[in-house]
């Protein structure tokens, strides 16, 4: 894999502009910037022995050990559960794994150094969406794991499977789909006299905003805009059927599909029915406040953002509704899948062949994707979990019950829509130049949007 120490500690120096678009799997994630003594950094993380946050051993003593690590600790509930069913019907193949939890920086850095010196790295490994093209430069350290995924390939998202890819091979098992959906403070928009299911277009979409305006007397806005995060962009680069990078990694942020959202976010604030979020992203504490406090009645967000509205807003159980996101003509795709980790297998496995057996049955089989709903609150990747009416109808599930209307029945809708974006190497840079320069210039100071975009694409263009 051809990446210095220096490009090391470039990766996690901007670790937290990418965090805005891509947190997801794990819940909120805190990141240890490493940017400020430049080379030191990379060198002391190289030389010093990364803490772990938490260390267990599950499965048989007499078992295949391996060893897995990841960044959340939840993840590791869930595999110690499915490696229990695994053992249970697979006497002939019994797995002892140890689970080593580290903060999340630490882990992809330590990760990163063991695949530059060919040793240490373990036999499992979550890998986060954003961190991915770190380790597609040159040699991909992981197994090819197309094989393994072979039996499921026609029940699964195949775009959520296409984003831990490189070179066409597929490398990483995604724990969720991260289908975006529109989230509708029913109640409230009620209240004023709106149906938000009347709401099919952007044009309806500020339309309503409008009258919601109008009726509340400006005291509630119907969205707020990010700042500091790329979802918004992300939805209408799906919706065009655009990704700002090709094939062969170029980026280009200057399509349409990046452009009409600002631009249209743009008069949204003008009109007064829009203004930019509190904390740059409704998923922050600034954000959830946002929320419970009925300061908007819609926003767009994937749906393992279900889990926020449990943790930190539950008092609106009851209110909220959820929905395909709007479009700007009627027939494009309405959806697009956020955030992620992709496990993967290391190369430098002793037991590369049992650990993607192990690694596909725990996060696509049918019993896997059940769990991952009932416990971690995802949307599954295997598709067949969505039609099993005794798990995503039942009205005893804590994210059933919460919302006025079913997850699953909005995914079964929008099923053949979800569209993916790339993730890569490039992708820190766009990111960077969006939320630092082109949203705040363009949403807080009404810039020129077309000029923003030029100004990010040649600093872009400088990375290339």
């Amino acid at each position: 894999m051809k990446m210095t120490v220096k490009t090391a500690a470039a990766v996690f120096g901007i670790a937290a502009f990418l965090l805005s678009a891509f947190t997801g799997c794990g819940g909120k994630k805190t990141v240890s910037d490493t940017s400020s003594s430049g080379n030191d950094a990379a060198a002391q993380a190289e030389s010093t022995e990364i803490k772990p946050d938490a260390i267990s051993t599950v499965g048989p003593a007499n078992g295949t050990k391996l060893e897995l690590w990841t960044f959340a600790d939840l993840h590791c509930q869930h595999y110690a559960e499915m490696l229990g069913k695994w053992n249970a019907e697979h006497p002939d193949k019994q797995i002892q794994i140890t689970f080593t939890t580290y903060p999340y920086a630490d882990m992809h850095n330590k990760l990163i150094m063991a695949t530059q010196t060919g040793q240490g790295a373990p036999d499992l490994v979550d890998v986060e969406i954003s961190q991915f093209p770190n380790f597609t430069l040159g040699t991909v350290p992981f197994v090819e794991m197309d094989k393994y995924i072979e039996p499921y390939k026609n029940n699964v998202v195949t775009s959520r499977l296409d984003i831990y890819s490189a070179n066409g091979k597929r490398y990483g098992i995604p724990f969720h789909v991260g289908a975006t959906v529109m989230y509708y403070d029913d109640e409230l928009l009620s209240k004023y006299g709106i149906d938000y299911r009347t709401i099919e277009t952007w044009d309806d979409f500020e339309k309503a905003g409008l009258k919601l305006k109008e009726a509340s007397g400006g005291t509630v806005h119907m969205t707020g805009v990010d700042t500091g995060g790329t979802d918004w962009l992300w939805l209408s680069m799906a919706e065009h059927n655009q990704d700002w990078t090709d094939a062969n990694g170029h980026a280009d942020i200057r399509i349409s599909g990046v452009s009409d959202m600002i631009k249209m976010q743009q008069r949204w604030v003008s009109e007064g029915i829009a203004y930019p979020t509190p904390g740059g992203q409704i998923d922050t504490e600034a954000g959830y406040a946002t929320v419970g406090d009925e300061k908007v009645a819609a926003f767009p967000k994937a749906l393992w953002y279900m889990s926020r509205f449990l943790n930190y807003i539950p008092d609106q159980k009851g209110k909220w509704a959820i929905a395909p996101c709007p479009v700007y003509k009627k027939g494009q795709p309405r959806s697009v899948g956020i955030g992620g980790t992709g496990t993967v297998v290391s190369k430098q496995s002793k037991h590369q062949e049992l650990a993607a057996e192990f690694l596909v049955y725990a996060k696509l089989s049918l019993e896997g994707e059940k769990l991952i709903w009932e416990v971690l609150g995802f949307d599954p990747v295997n598709t067949d979990m969505w039609d099993e009416k005794d798990l995503t109808h039942n009205p005893n599930n804590k994210y059933v019950a919460y919302f006025r209307t079913n997850p699953f029945d909005v995914l079964n809708e929008i099923k053949s829509e979800i569209k993916g974006i790339k993730a890569t190497h490039i992708s820190s840079a766009i990111n960077e130049q969006i939320n630092l320069n082109v949203l705040n210039n363009c949403l807080e100071q009404n810039a020129d949007v077309d000029a923003e975009l030029q100004a990010a694409q040649d600093e872009i263009d400088l990375e290339q």
